[in-house]
């Protein structure tokens, strides 16, 4: 059995974000997959566990929510 692996780059791919917020998906989510590994160009996660943990987590852009027009609501 190969075991696949992926660094933060794949992870932004594989969920549609930039980078930055792949990083901050894996720092502020206390129950993301932990690394399999932490090497010299980074940590590496187990591809399963973060197909797993993004079908249960929807990403959802960061900011607040727009209204029916898609502009931004007012404060």
């Amino acid at each position: 059995m190969t075991s696949h692996l992926v660094g933060l780059s794949e992870i932004a791919t594989m969920l549609g974000v930039s980078r930055q917020r792949a990083g901050q998906l894996v720092r502020d989510y206390d129950d993301f997959p932990p690394p399999v590994a932490e090497l010299a160009s980074g940590r590496i996660w187990e591809t399963t566990a973060v197909e797993a943990w993004a079908k249960a987590h929807p990403v959802r852009p960061p900011g607040r929510p727009t209204g029916e027009s898609g502009q931004r609501e007012e404060s």
